[in-house]
């Protein structure tokens, strides 16, 4: 991981070695954070973050989910995004936003706690690595289950709720796997450790609801409506686990994996074993969005303005 200079932390610029919270923080005990994963891109516009509006949003949605006020305007974190990339000397980067419970009272009772928020960036490759990207990865159904809004709020991108996620990335980590497929309480496919799912079969692409308790990702949304923008018919429906080793093709999508094939699941080769020629054209059209060379999609990119030196 290679570090940044500066961390925006409740409104001021630190040292990155200097941005600290107290240990009894109550974010590090419970969980009580939320945040997001956002990427910026060098394009011939300058550094532009995509998407960025709708992750705000999302980490406004999230808050409000766990009884939470923003402690900044959205407008307010935008700009510190933007000072951030620009004094960190970045061109292109990715970018975390956080908001906790800080310290205070501990209990489980956390409406008396501080609400904080740090924004934090640095360069950071595929999750996944450019060879995943390239040629697929090999990924096992969890034998964990995605957490149910019977238990929790999947619709929330919370810290706490990304101990599902970690359990089931290490084992598979540990069974030689390089991701993990997760479930939904039915036994519907759900999503993977960090990525929203898709499944082609004869020329349709599939991809499982929000009911079925995933993370409704920004990637996700943005890759759906460039497939249709193709003229794929895509449909939102529950998916079998079946259908991912019966399927022509299998990709995923996400902020931090963009989007990475998948060439076996279970140690079923998914197709030819290679990436198909749909997932090829959705991803060379994403990463063309991505990186400011589809006009198209141009309103996606938040471009950081570059401070003027006079």
């Amino acid at each position: 991981m290679n570090t940044a200079d500066l961390i925006w932390l409740n409104g001021e610029f630190v040292a990155w070695e200097d941005a600290k919270v107290h240990v009894l923080t109550h974010a590090l005990h419970y969980g009580t954070g939320v945040f997001e994963g956002i990427r910026a891109y060098e394009t011939e516009r300058g550094t532009g973050i995509f998407r960025n509006q709708d992750h705000l949003d999302r980490l406004e949605a999230s808050s409000k989910l766990y009884y939470m006020d923003l402690p900044y305007t959205k407008e307010q974190i935008r700009e510190a995004m933007h000072e951030l990339i620009v004094r960190n000397g970045f061109k292109s980067c990715y970018i975390r936003p956080l908001v906790w419970r800080g310290y205070g009272p501990m209990g489980l009772n956390p409406l008396d706690n501080p609400v904080e928020a740090m924004v934090a960036v640095w360069e950071w490759a595929p999750y996944l690595g450019e060879e995943g990207k390239r040629d697929g990865v090999r990924a096992r159904v969890s034998s964990y289950r995605r957490i149910s809004s019977d238990s929790l709020i999947p619709h929330s991108k919370a810290s706490g709720q990304y101990l599902n996620s970690v359990l089931a990335k290490i084992e598979s980590i540990k069974a030689g796997y390089q991701e993990a497929i997760l479930l939904d309480d039915k036994g519907n496919v759900c999503e993977g450790s960090g990525e929203n799912l898709f499944v082609v079969k004869e020329g349709v692409i599939y991809t499982p609801p929000q009911t079925a308790g995933i993370l409704d990702g920004i990637n996700r949304k943005s890759c759906m409506q460039i497939a249709r923008d193709l003229g794929y018919e895509l449909i939102e429906r529950d998916l079998a686990r079946a259908e991912l080793a019966l399927a022509d093709e299998v990709f995923m999508t996400g902020t931090a994996a963009e989007l990475t094939p998948l060439r076996e699941v279970d140690d079923h080769p998914i197709g030819t074993g290679e990436p198909g020629p749909i997932t090829r054209q959705i991803q060379e059209l994403f990463d063309d969005a991505l990186h400011g060379r589809a006009p198209q999609y141009a309103e996606w990119l938040d471009v950081v303005p570059v401070p003027s030196r006079t």
